[in-house]
């Protein structure tokens, strides 16, 4: 279903007019959907497009907020504009004058995306909280929206955190359980073609930086002694602890842990999304080439297309699972206990 409604939201369906458009930008069609902008874009109609203005909060010689429907199609305000493509800082509010960045907190579509996210997840967990509230679960099975998390949270803390972190997992399952709810909303939103869903929020990097830096607070600030033992003077020959060899891989593996979390949930639902575009794409780049060829290609592009919408479902959960799973482990690493002989 998300797939056809996308098709639609893309380009202006008017095949009387088809022979007249340009060709297809490719860079401009698949980065202009997977990148952060000052308005979100609904769809175009009759070849006009339909946008939601959002609020731009800049410090240039004092705050200014103002609508980013002030500076559409490259209009200038009050010494600042929004760079073109090619340029240094592109899609970004810069100045005038120097083409420099002032200092930006504007609600851009991921952030309002983020916003949006964030509250339907909160009334998600309020509601099932409501049930419980209200219903002896000793009793009585879970039903509604808290028989949907209950086995889902279940199954995250006792066959994910509770494995790998150990005796001292319920302190951690707070953090570690919002994170997968938290990146699978966003991801299953993400997937959803008409507002508020379809921003870009864990195929940004700025996003998945910050969920890798949580998990590598949560290691580095909770582990034990025994953990930093490890990485400052672990159990290896003298001459590996002098030179100092060991300690510096294992600080480095501090860094790199976090690193590939950030990178493989950035990466994957990065590629999700090009990966769907690029399906959608085809319908309008064989439009010129006959009814035969394009006929049968839009066809097998809404196929290809419907199983990659099934196929980012999957992928949306696992990588919300995925991300737990290792910040599980490695949270476990950092509370191991020495070995007694």
């Amino acid at each position: 279903m998300s797939f056809f409604m996308l098709l639609c939201s893309v380009l202006p369906l008017r095949a009387q007019e088809q022979a007249e458009e340009p060709s297809l930008d490719m860079e401009e069609y698949i980065f202009g959907h997977i990148s952060d902008a000052y308005e979100w874009h609904l769809l175009t109609f009759k070849g006009k497009e339909v946008a939601i203005p959002l609020p731009c909060i800049v410090f240039n010689d004092g705050l200014q907020v103002f609508s980013s429907e002030r500076l559409a199609h490259g209009a200038e305000y009050n010494g600042l504009r929004i760079a073109g493509r090619g340029e240094p800082h592109e899609g970004k509010i810069v100045r005038v004058s120097d083409g420099g960045r002032p200092f930006d907190i504007s609600i851009t579509k991921n952030v309002l995306g983020l916003m949006a996210d964030s509250l339907i997840l909160v009334v998600l967990i309020l509601l099932c909280a409501r049930w419980y509230r209200r219903h002896d679960a000793l009793k009585e099975a879970p039903r509604g929206i808290a028989g949907l998390f209950e086995p889902l949270i279940v199954m995250i803390e006792q066959d994910v955190i509770k494995d790998a972190v150990g005796p001292e997992y319920r302190k951690y399952s707070p953090y570690l359980l919002t994170a997968f709810f938290f990146i699978l909303i966003n991801n299953l939103m993400g997937i959803v073609p008409f507002f508020p869903g379809g921003a870009n929020i864990t195929g940004n990097i700025a996003v998945t930086l910050v969920l890798a830096l949580f998990t590598f607070a949560m290691v580095n600030i909770f582990g034990n002694k025994h953990y930093w033992k490890d990485i400052l003077w672990p159990d290896v020959p003298i001459f590996l602890k002098a030179i100092p060899i060991m300690p510096i891989i294992e600080i480095v593996g501090m860094f790199t842990k976090p690193f590939s979390l950030m990178i493989r949930l950035f990466a994957n639902m990065l590629a999700g999304h090009i990966m769907l575009l690029s399906t959608i794409a085809l319908v309008f780049l064989t439009a010129r080439m006959g009814p035969v060829l394009n006929g049968s290609l839009s066809f097998v592009s809404v196929l290809f297309g419907i199983f990659l919408d099934c196929l980012e479902l999957l992928v949306a959960f696992i990588q919300a699972y995925v991300f737990t799973m290792l910040s599980s482990v490695f949270i476990g690493l950092a509370h191991q206990q020495p070995e007694t002989h």
